[in-house]
């Protein structure tokens, strides 16, 4: 397909997209994520309470060694940077001292907070508390996902990321206040789209996880992997907001404009041997279609065996076999 004619669909995503409430629609699995990011933001709180808060020269700081966002939105990183600089900081930032490093230190959440201290030239306030890179995950996934607003993507990626570096998945259940059920969904949704398309797409707050879902089944298709390609690359791609850069690439990809649905594995087909295995025949059905392969030493010659036979087997089975008709 032309490139053009592929850029027609992110002219109509841009006056198609849902709104930003639309990503979690309150009812079901989305109700027990509100009550589970509330009680996130209630553990996040222990983390801070009662630490002495000190100052840190943001110089001496060092990013999480896995990341959680997907880029940074400017307006609303200069909309912190300006009530900071107006207010000061009001919430400190976790530090732990940094695992390899004497004298440095590793953001476990506030990661923002650190870049606007740095740019206004001010020390960060922060707790400093030890801990190792698991109780460094936890924390790091529980406050974000309650309070930074990360995005399905967003918390899919760091799902993805923590298995990548060796945690289990009941490390990022707990992390992400989600159930392995979730957690599947997350990490076989980045599994089917690469990173470097995740990016291009960047956060889209207002794409909820089944239209995720969706776009994974259409951009894991090998057949799609070039159209992907073309529509991320092209410049009219990049102008589009990030919502809408979802939605153009799902509507390049969805030609038939219809649900998006998993397909289901062809069965697995049965087989029967000779004694002497010389004959070897796989069989099964799907629809109202069966099938028959013959292999091995004799499966040529036993193959057109039965092609000869075709009209007395179908007539003893007119007779015999009335009853395996479905």
């Amino acid at each position: 397909m032309a490139r053009k004619n592929l850029l027609e669909g992110l002219t109509a995503a841009a006056d198609d997209s849902p709104p930003p409430g639309s990503a979690y629609p309150m009812r079901g699995a989305s109700k027990t994520m509100i009550r589970s990011l509330d009680e996130l933001a209630k553990q996040a709180d222990k983390f801070l309470e009662g630490e002495a808060v000190v100052e840190i020269d943001p110089k001496d700081i060092d990013r999480s060694f896995v990341s959680d966002r997907l880029g940074d939105d400017a307006e609303q990183f200069e909309e912190l940077k300006q009530a900071i600089a107006e207010r000061g900081q009001d919430s400190p930032v976790l530090l732990r001292p940094h695992p390899d490093i004497d004298g440095r230190y590793q953001v476990v959440f506030g990661h923002r907070r650190v870049r606007v201290a740095a740019e206004l030239g001010r020390p960060v306030r922060a707790v400093i508390k030890k801990m190792d890179d698991r109780a460094h995950v936890i924390a790091q996934g529980q406050e974000n996902s309650a309070r930074a607003n990360l995005s399905f993507i967003e918390r899919a990626l760091f799902a993805k990321r923590l298995e990548d570096l060796g945690y289990g998945r009941d490390v990022i259940s707990t992390a992400l206040a989600a159930n392995a059920a979730s957690v599947s969904k997350m990490i076989s949704v980045t599994s089917r789209i690469p990173e470097d398309v995740l990016s291009a797409i960047g956060p889209a707050h207002g794409i909820g996880r089944e239209r995720w879902v969706e776009l994974s089944l259409l951009a894991g298709r090998d057949v799609n992997f070039d159209r992907v390609i073309e529509v991320i690359e092209d410049p009219a791609f990049g102008a589009l907001s990030s919502d809408d850069r979802f939605n153009g690439l799902f509507l390049a990809l969805n030609d038939k404009g219809g649900r998006v649905r998993k397909a289901k594995p062809a069965p697995k087909p049965a087989a029967w041997q000779a004694d002497d295995k010389l004959a070897v025949v796989q069989y099964g059905q799907s629809g109202s279609t069966f099938s028959l392969s013959i292999k091995a030493q004799n499966g040529a010659g036993f193959g057109k065996f039965i092609a000869r036979n075709l009209d007395r087997l179908y007539a003893q089975y007119l007779t015999e076999g009335l009853d395996e008709k479905a």
